[in-house]
């Protein structure tokens, strides 16, 4: 039998510990709860060598006092010596889990380029500290943000028992971060989610998908245990003792006979005929069929605002299902029919047949999330309009829809800024949200982004981004109050917020300099931001 590079035996050295001394050891050592779920994740994953069987798996305690090394001061340290000794550790928030950074309705629909609800809610609370010497924002306070993305403002000013209005030239973004903020019949939602999950099911009963990913799934489980074995494969690509990519290379290439035979004998199409949009080129001809069904049957609704929470379901669903890698989810390269060596799970994976598994996964956690916010949402006005911040007259466009609150908006005017802007040459946030804007037929409006990645980074680039950001300013100013705080969160690398400031006559009264942790690029280098207080001149 031929041997693999994976299959030589490990041996370790120095004292042991099961999983539950390991979390309790790593709770002590990082001063945060670090669960055994933490650690077992560790081992699959192939940070740290797993000993033992099943039932008494132990782990090497040297290894996971080097994994978590950078902790306990030794990062804070590393990345002031890279970014600067003005870095603001305090705000980097590493004390929460990714659970609470995307706590409730934060994460009802991926978006890239949004910042932690904590950060909002550092500025926008009523504490002071060290760092943060007066109190901005107070309870029934109208809190803009005029670059409102997926609404984590609006979100935390709900919470925090304050109004806000978000501003977005993307109209899928105002829908999404209205959504976030709306008041749902649960029980309504829950009864559609089921009705419609039924009619799924028997719509693939037509067809002999569900019974070729069966197959394929079994052929791909025996295949990859063999190949792949979880957690030795990991342990040694981790450590270099394998070369990754000339190894997944090879297995790739082994498996695709078993796939095409798979492919043949059940009729599957993997491409449609025209690819004439996003939807026609990112999707298999079934997958695409079942988004045309999902979305006619959400339309039968008749709960307006079932029918839009609905409507995030689907799209939270369908982009998870475009044929692509899992490497390459959020920056698409091309489009994958085949099954392929995938780098982030160490095994070969497959492409998607159906919708119907994260269709079920995200109607529940929507359901969840929202259930979660329902309990600690306030009784306060939220609205994200659609429109181009640097023109629009808030007040006129918020009248359209919403009278009381534009009442309340008119006498009380509103008390400042918490935002960020878009970052000069980095996101086309019209793009990243492709498969909605043709599903929904909402109007794209990307001509009217500010600093977007297409227009990059040059010099007319950074000076029309200059001109933008001033635009913006200078119209919100009208609808504040005298005493105004404005705070903008940007990576300020060309240094030109100053300018901004001073094309908006205003001053930087203070600035926080964060370092940003668990960012979802694939570099994750040493980062920071800065959070700009601004007033009036």
């Amino acid at each position: 039998m031929q041997t693999h590079p994976y299959q030589s035996k490990i041996f370790g050295a120095g004292e042991l510990l099961t999983i539950k001394e390991a979390s309790e050891w790593a709770s002590k050592h990082l001063n945060k709860n670090v669960t055994t779920s933490n650690i077992s994740y560790l081992i699959q994953y192939g940070r740290i060598k797993k000993i033992g069987e099943n039932g008494f798996t132990q782990i090497i305690k040297q290894e996971l006092i080097d994994y978590y090394k950078s902790y306990n001061g030794h990062r804070e340290v590393s990345w002031k010596d890279q970014l600067g000794a003005d870095l603001n550790w305090a705000l980097s928030f590493d004390q929460y889990k990714e659970a609470e950074t995307t706590k409730h309705v934060h994460r009802l629909h991926p978006y890239k380029g949004k910042f932690i609800p904590q950060l909002v809610e550092y500025f926008l609370d009523g504490h002071t500290d060290s760092f943060k010497k007066e109190v901005c924002f107070n309870k029934n306070d109208i809190v803009l943000d005029p670059f409102a993305g997926s609404g984590t403002t609006m979100v935390q000013a709900c919470e925090l028992g304050m109004h806000a209005i978000g501003v977005d030239v993307s109209a899928f973004n105002a829908f999404i971060a209205n959504c976030k903020v709306r008041k749902y019949d649960l029980i309504n939602l829950q009864s559609e989610i089921n009705r419609i999950t039924v009619a799924l099911k028997n719509f693939l009963l037509k067809s002999k998908i569900s019974e070729f990913e069966e197959k394929l799934l079994k052929a791909l489980y025996v295949f990859n245990n063999e190949y792949f074995p979880v957690p030795e494969y990991k342990y040694k690509v981790k450590r270099n003792e394998i070369d990754e990519d000339a190894y997944g290379a090879k297995y790739e290439k082994e498996f695709l006979p078993i796939y095409f035979k798979l492919i043949k004998d059940y009729g599957v199409k993997l491409k449609q005929d025209k690819e004439d949009n996003f939807l026609d080129k990112w999707y298999s001809q079934n997958i695409r069929d079942e988004i045309r069904f999902v979305f006619d049957e959400i339309k039968k609704t008749k709960d307006v605002n079932t029918k839009k929470i609905l409507g995030i379901v689907l799209s939270r669903t369908i982009r998870s299902c475009r044929a692509t890698t899992h490497a390459d989810l959020a920056t698409l390269i091309k489009p994958i029919t085949s099954t392929y060596y995938c780098s982030k799970h160490g095994k070969i994976c497959k492409p998607l047949f159906s919708i119907l598994k994260w269709w079920q996964t995200y109607s529940t956690d929507t359901v969840k999330r929202l259930s979660q916010f329902d309990k600690l949402r306030t009784d306060t006005f939220q609205i994200c309009l659609t429109g181009d911040s640097r023109s629009l007259n808030i007040f006129e466009e918020l009248e359209k829809r919403n009278f009381n609150f534009t009442k309340l908006v008119k006498r009380q005017k509103i008390k400042g800024i918490f935002s960020s802007p878009p970052y000069v040459g980095l996101i086309d946030y019209h793009e990243q949200h492709a498969y909605a804007y043709d599903l929904f037929g909402f109007e794209r409006k990307e001509d009217l982004e500010i600093g977007p990645l297409k227009k990059g980074q040059g010099r007319e680039a950074k000076q029309n981004y200059i001109q933008g950001i001033s635009d913006v300013l200078n119209n919100c100013k009208q609808f504040l109050v005298d005493d105004y705080n404005i705070f903008l969160v940007a990576n300020d690398k060309f240094n030109i917020y100053p300018t901004i400031a001073t094309n908006a006559d205003m001053k930087i009264v203070n600035q926080y300099k964060r370092p940003v942790l668990n960012r979802t690029e694939k570099d994750k280098g040493a980062y920071s931001e800065i959070i700009f207080h601004m007033k009036e001149k």
